[in-house]
């Protein structure tokens, strides 16, 4: 009976925001649409009751979803993308609306004021975003004190990326810029993303150079942070190129990676709209086949010895099921639930219980890279 109900709830919510608050939505400017989601956001989860009513709208929990995972335990395995919350200012909401874990920023050293606008772009023919907001946020100091002493629901994660500046560009200053955001979150948080893939910063990407990132990891090990490190890296890696980063982060303390963040390649059959911007990157259903083998090729490469979080295109349980049966052992989306609704969350999970069913698995940790063991 809870699994109908449920069911019933998802389908009138996604109903009802697919014929009328998406149709609203995508005919105004998409930044001004994401700027007032968060106020309404931040407002809702100053109360209790607001804050349980959204959880009587959207949340959904099983048993058989939850994981432990160096040392953290998951309710779910379904993930809030860092770039939707680039300031940390819906960390009592997002628990409600159902997400397993969430990744906050990404934080950079200094504050941050982004590229110029436009800087954010649909595409709603091929289900993607085109991204170009320039690691945009408030700064470590501002947002490490509006987290400081803050109890989490859900596992937290701190992304972090280089201040979009000239000032950083230099390989020592980039390191130090890392270096004064992990100090400053060092005891907030459940786990650090070190962002070395944005695609729309001053300087490109330098750490996804094994030497340059050698170094980068090589003074955050010196930090002794006790709590698991991921990279994320980009989808447009080469094999060989990412052979060269799994060696580098095999030398350090890095516990997984996340694959995987924007793609900058325009020549990509999954781009159906006539018109994309040239500059940013892309998200959603243009970059899920490109993150799908990142996952199974580090998984088979390295058996198992990187946890892997999966990212891009994930708009149903079956994509996330994809992924996960691919090697990553959680998800994460954002594109998924602009296109899809709030409710996606709650369809994704109930719907992987019912795919867990069918092949037999009692818990979603079982699944976990069962297409490419």
């Amino acid at each position: 009976m809870k699994n109908i109900i449920i069911g019933f709830r998802n389908a009138v919510l996604g109903f009802c925001y697919g014929t009328v608050l998406k149709p609203l939505f995508f005919l105004r400017d998409p930044e001004e649409v994401h700027d007032q989601i968060i106020g309404l956001g931040n407002f809702l989860g100053r109360y209790g009751l607001t804050r349980r009513l959204t959880a009587l709208l959207f949340s959904y929990s099983n048993k058989a979803l939850e994981q432990k995972i160096l040392g953290i335990k998951f309710s779910n395995p379904v993930g809030l993308a860092a770039g939707f919350d680039k300031n940390a200012e819906l960390t009592d909401i997002i628990p409600a609306v159902g997400f397993g874990f969430m990744e906050m920023g990404s934080i950079t050293g200094e504050p941050c004021a982004g590229n110029l606008k436009p800087r954010l772009w649909r595409l709603p023919k091929s289900k993607s975003l085109v991204v170009y907001y320039g690691l945009k946020n408030d700064g470590t100091e501002a947002v490490a004190a509006r987290l400081r002493n803050k109890k989490f629901v859900i596992p937290t994660g701190i992304s972090i990326a280089k201040t979009n500046s000239k000032d950083t560009v230099e390989i020592g200053a980039g390191i130090n810029d890392y270096i004064k955001t992990c100090r400053e979150f060092a005891a907030i948080g459940d786990y650090f993303t070190l962002n070395i893939s944005c695609p729309n910063s001053f300087g490109g990407e330098p750490f996804l150079e094994p030497a340059n990132l050698d170094r980068l990891l090589f003074k955050i090990d010196e930090l002794k942070i006790p709590k698991p490190i991921f990279l994320k890296i980009s989808p447009d890696l080469s094999y060989d190129q990412l052979d060269r980063l799994m060696e580098v982060a095999s030398r350090h303390n890095i516990s997984g990676f996340i694959c995987a963040n924007l793609t900058k390649n325009r020549n990509n059959k999954k781009i159906k709209d006539a018109a994309v911007p040239e500059q940013g990157g892309l998200s959603g259903r243009v970059a899920e086949e490109l993150a799908n083998e990142l996952i199974g090729y580090i998984y088979k490469k390295t058996r198992g010895q990187f946890v892997i979080i999966g990212c891009c295109g994930v708009f149903s349980a079956e994509d996330a099921y994809k992924k996960i049966r691919a090697g990553a052992s959680l998800v994460q989306l954002i594109t998924g639930m602009i296109y899809e609704g709030p409710q996606v969350i709650s369809e994704i999970n109930s719907g992987l219980i019912k795919l867990l069913v069918r092949d037999g698995f009692a818990n979603i940790s079982e699944a976990v890279g069962a297409d490419n063991r």
